[in-house]
């Protein structure tokens, strides 16, 4: 198997093709890696996708919506995974 390209965004992993945490097309699962930057244990939620993304000439990811490469609206990925893991325990997924 072959290794998937990945990119960082804002310090949140994604697959480099679609700016997706979980992405079947890539059998790429970044929820682990993720999950362990903010501190929390892994369990089976709904992936994070990043926004609508451009990088800048610096190599740095910004949101368009924005034009901001720490945009915490965008990219308020902790928020997201929060929000996340609230809904997966309510759904009864560990």
């Amino acid at each position: 198997m072959s290794e998937v390209a990945t990119v960082e965004i804002n310090d949140a992993l994604f697959c480099q093709a679609h700016l997706k945490e979980v992405c079947a097309a890539c059998s790429y699962d970044g929820r682990e890696e993720n999950d362990g930057f903010y501190g929390f244990d892994t369990m089976d939620r709904d992936g994070i996708e990043a926004p609508t993304s451009s990088q800048t000439k610096d190599g740095e990811w910004q949101c368009k919506k924005h034009g901001s490469t720490t945009c915490n609206q965008c990219y308020g990925w902790k928020k997201q995974i929060t929000r996340l893991r609230a809904a997966a325990k309510k759904a009864g997924r560990k």
